[in-house]
């Protein structure tokens, strides 16, 4: 039974079409009211599928299709719809609109799974618009910290107000949503982000783990002074500070690091920001992964020392603040197992890959197995207008979800995962 190509490929241009910015590009902030434009037609289509929906108090939209068996843990599908300030259409949104296409093709055949699926796309995967990430999957898996709702984005504006102004109550006596044994596994389908199923000429691929993210703001305070005439070796300027220090951190990762260590600083305001004045604080963001949790470790640990060791030769004063911190999770092999065996039957020759990149999966496996669906993506492009990915290889990804899903959903008496092909 094949899913609906051309319903699929209908919503994900429907779906595009709000906060579109340029030709091919979207801007959808989290609990924005382009986020909630979308949330909203996204739930239709839940309903069309045969899903009941509910939006939670974090502004996670949730679809259920009631199983056989009440008694089993459930089958958790999903992705995200919200989106970078300067994002592509395919981010997040072909896991998300390809989990609801999984369920309209069950619906379409007559299948009732043993189990309870459940669709669910997840609050501000992105973290841009409050600089802290996954926000409605740790809502839900219990994993929210202190002083979540009082995260301010750069107008002032906090997370509660800006879900309130979504259209929920937030309440955090709600989280955690799910607990362990509730879920029997979370797929998650996503375009990859890299370039190495194109260089494979693959369309689809099996990921074998999540590189576990860690998220730095450091701040450097030195002084101010007139650039006219404060002489270069009595300067505290903390742009020439935060410079060293990104250029030393750049070249460790390089020095120390492995193909799946990668280090970013992505953002940096300075203060007082003129032209003529000796810049008195700089903040910067730090983004470290790997998917070897203890070469990630020495790495920032280092990192620790350069910036030490700047901040004395400069006389800065500095603060390093913690914004997320996450271990490399690897995906489960029965999961794995499946997949491979559904893309076999497919003709797919599905490689076997990591991901650098986190994903709302990084979280659910705290609480649940977990396996993950990469779809090819031109160059590699990604977070950005330019990023593409032909609906063939989409469509041939959703796919193996679709059968995967089947597989699981459908579970003997002893445990173990049906291939009769009769329950296709």
């Amino acid at each position: 039974m094949q899913i609906n190509r051309n319903r699929l490929s209908r919503n994900l241009e429907e779906l595009a079409k709000i906060g579109k910015i340029a030709e091919t590009g979207v801007c959808r902030l989290a609990h924005s009211k382009e986020d909630r434009q979308a949330v909203m037609v996204v739930k239709s289509w839940m309903e069309e599928a045969g899903l009941t929906t509910l939006i939670d108090s974090f502004g996670n939209l949730i679809g259920r299709l009631e199983g056989r068996e009440k008694e089993m843990p459930i089958l958790i599908l999903g992705s995200h719809i919200d989106s970078q300030p300067y994002g592509g259409r395919f981010d997040g949104t072909v896991g998300a609109l390809g989990a609801i296409e999984v369920i309209h093709t069950m619906k379409e055949n007559g299948i009732v799974p043993n189990r309870t699926i459940e669709v669910i796309c997840f609050s501000d995967e992105e973290g841009c618009r409050f600089n802290k990430g996954v926000f409605g999957v740790r809502a839900l898996t219990g994993m929210l910290e202190d002083g979540e709702l009082e995260r301010k984005d750069k107008n002032g504006m906090t997370r509660r107000e800006a879900l309130k102004e979504f259209g929920v109550e937030p309440d955090l006596s709600e989280s955690p949503t799910y607990q362990k044994g509730d879920i029997a596994a979370f797929l998650e389908l996503h375009i990859e982000q890299g370039p190495v199923l194109e260089a494979q000429g693959k369309p689809v691929g099996i990921v074998s783990g999540i590189s576990g993210p860690i998220w730095l703001t450091v701040t450097l305070e030195g002084f101010a002074g007139h650039a006219g005439s404060v002489p270069m070796n009595l300067r505290q300027d903390a742009v020439v500070g935060a410079s060293e220090i990104i250029r030393r951190f750049d070249e460790l990762v390089k020095r120390e690091g492995a193909e799946t260590t990668v280090g970013t600083v992505g953002s940096l305001q300075v203060f007082p920001n003129s032209r003529n004045i000796i810049a008195e604080k700089v903040e910067f963001t730090v983004d470290l992964r790997d998917i070897d949790l203890e070469r990630r470790t020495t790495i920032e640990n280092q990192l620790y020392q350069i910036i030490e060791e700047t901040s004395s030769t400069y006389n800065f004063e500095h603060e390093i603040k913690e914004d997320t911190r996450s271990e490399p999770r690897y995906c489960d092999e029965w999961i794995k197992e499946i997949m491979k065996e559904e893309g076999e039957k497919l003709k797919l020759e599905a490689p076997v890959l990591m991901s650098g990149p986190f994903h709302d999966a990084l979280f659910m496996s705290c609480i649940s197995d977990y396996g993950m669906i990469f779809v090819r993506c031109e160059k590699g492009i990604s977070h950005n207008p330019l990023e593409f990915a032909d609906m063939d290889d989409i469509e041939k990804g959703v796919q193996l979800m679709y059968q995967t899903a089947l597989r699981i959903s459908y579970p003997n008496k002893e445990g173990f995962f049906e291939s009769d092909k009769s329950v296709y």
